[in-house]
């Protein structure tokens, strides 16, 4: 039941047909543009999500153990902020419920499509629309937002023999819940974040555990207490606590950034995470095997407090590395390790620079947006427009995120200048935007020179942050503070805009209220913005 104060109307039929704005994905990110954009008066809207009900990677991912490594007050909605997490680092179940309350709060069901996948979208200049070809039939669109994320195509286990092992075989991502682990010999392949958070919720239960790592992880101590409901009751009831509490939290983050931009000033976080390991793994060859040889920040910066004690367990196995093939039940390490299993785990991460339609979405001169992207990688203006894709809008794009920012600070950035940028659309009568092609090179060219002597680059190893070409596509190199000045405001000087011959009228943004979406948050760190170079 939606809680928005106006009439209930009737959903869309089915079957495609002209739309304003066409947003594909009902994650985080989907939801949010939703509620935005119905907010800024686009009421004729879908949202396309392909599975059977909205949610993203907190709906597909169910793993034994998920939860959130960032703060539960950071990582949510800016205008959404009175959720009552029951922990500091809140756990999957709990995250996947508070967008689903949230996406009922705001009416998102009315424009929600689930079970739609998109085939194809073809920008047609003639119309000036993305003709969004779905299994529903086909849109017609002046905007496409695509909402898809970061984290949403498993990175498959590739092995000769794994198809012919004869136990179950899964997923992090696609957690078969008809396998019981008790009394069982589980091999999970992977020492990343899904793998950090799985090993200690399963070790308890199954007969032994086995974990392929290939790299160590640097890992930091995670205060995930609960929150009493006394706490919950004050934050409710004291003005001003939640967005105190969330300002605290915001700085703490970014003055971890500031140290990963800065590696020089990584010596105490580092000396920190080595200290946690030593206090808890007493092991001295354990120890040497948990430690990298890498900065810490140059890979994903994890946080734990149960995974160590987890693998000091006399049924816990830790293999320094890789699988190269499965025989059988066994699973065979590229140093000739061989161990039993009788369930493999893969807690591979996902493509995290595949952008999943990239291949099917075809700008100005046809050519698709992998195609466009296939010598240096992902590129975008700002994380959020690509030059030859009109009226086209990533979210949480390339060049956007780092090892301490929280997405959703990211996300609600570029939800106000997506805003920004459409109501210059409509109240200039134009029929489309494209940013243009100076002003992305030099962007992109400040982002990587500026990305040179981050941990991120200049850390010793190799990461999801980099594309084939060598070109870090993932991290942003300045502050999240940076990042919001330079969403801020929308900068049509940097986009080449076309009219048509009768601009189309401009709707009137509906009323605030509650269930609607409040004034954008501030820029934190003060206002302005730059056109090109932020």
């Amino acid at each position: 039941m939606s809680l928005l104060p106006e009439p209930a109307r009737e959903a869309r039929p089915l079957g495609g047909g002209d739309v304003q704005a066409v947003v594909v994905g009902a994650g985080f990110s989907g939801i949010g543009a939703a509620i935005r954009l119905r907010q800024e008066g686009w009421r004729d809207l879908v949202v396309l999500e392909k599975a059977s009900q909205l949610g993203g990677t907190w709906r597909e991912n169910t793993y034994p153990g998920c939860a959130c490594d960032v703060p539960s007050s950071l990582y949510s909605y800016y205008f959404t902020p009175d959720a009552r997490w029951s922990r500091i680092f809140a756990g999957q179940r709990e995250i996947h419920d508070y967008l689903r309350t949230t996406a009922d709060r705001y009416g998102v069901g009315e424009v929600l499509r689930c079970g739609v996948r998109v085939v194809k979208a073809r920008w047609d200049q003639n119309t000036g629309r993305w003709l969004v070809q779905t299994t529903d039939g086909e849109y017609r669109a002046r905007v496409l937002v695509l909402a898809t994320g970061p984290w949403h195509e498993p990175r498959r286990l590739d092995v000769p023999g794994l198809d012919e092992f004869p136990g179950p075989v899964f997923h992090t991502a696609e957690w078969d819940h008809s396998v019981d682990l008790t009394g069982r010999r589980v091999a999970v392949v992977g020492s990343g974040a899904s793998a950090v958070q799985l090993v200690p919720a399963i070790e308890d239960r199954a007969a032994a555990v086995h974990l392929f790592q290939r790299t160590p992880q640097w890992l930091l101590p995670k205060p995930d207490l609960r929150v009493p409901e006394a706490i919950n009751w004050g934050l409710d009831r004291i003005p001003g606590v939640r967005r105190t509490l969330r300002a605290g939290q915001y700085g703490l983050q970014e003055g971890l950034g500031f140290v990963l931009r800065h590696p020089q000033l990584a010596g105490p976080v580092q000396a920190a995470a080595q200290a946690h390991l030593r206090l808890t793994v007493r092991d001295p060859e354990l120890r040497r095997a948990l430690t990298p040889d890498y900065r810490l920040g140059c890979k994903r910066l994890l946080t734990s407090s149960t995974f160590y004690p987890a693998l000091v367990q006399p049924h816990v196995h830790l293999h320094s590395t890789a699988v190269s093939s499965v025989r059988g039940q066994h699973l065979i390490g590229a140093d000739g390790t061989a161990i039993e299993a009788d369930v493999v785990i893969t807690a591979t991460g996902f493509r995290v620079g595949e952008l999943p339609l990239a291949r099917s979405l075809h700008g100005t001169d046809g050519r698709t947006l992998h195609e466009t992207w296939a010598g240096d990688g992902p590129q975008a203006y700002l994380g959020t427009s690509v030059t030859g894709f009109p009226n086209l809008f990533l979210l949480l794009g390339p060049n956007l995120l780092s090892g301490s920012t929280s997405a959703i600070s990211v996300l609600e950035a570029q939800l106000a200048y997506l805003a920004a940028a459409l109501r210059h659309l409509r109240r200039q009568g134009h029929a489309s935007m494209d940013v243009r092609p100076a002003v992305q090179a030099a962007y992109n060219t400040a982002v990587q020179e500026a990305l040179r002597t981050t941990v991120y680059n200049a850390g010793g190893c190799s990461s999801y942050y980099f594309h084939s070409s060598g070109r870090n596509t993932f991290c942003w190199p300045w502050s999240t503070a940076r990042l919001t000045r330079s969403l801020h405001r929308f900068d049509a000087a940097a986009y080449t805009c076309r009219t048509p011959s009768t601009p189309a009228p401009v709707p009137t943004p509906r009323a605030a209220a509650e269930g609607s979406f409040p004034a954008d948050p501030p820029p934190l760190g003060g206002g302005g913005s730059q056109a090109v170079i932020p």
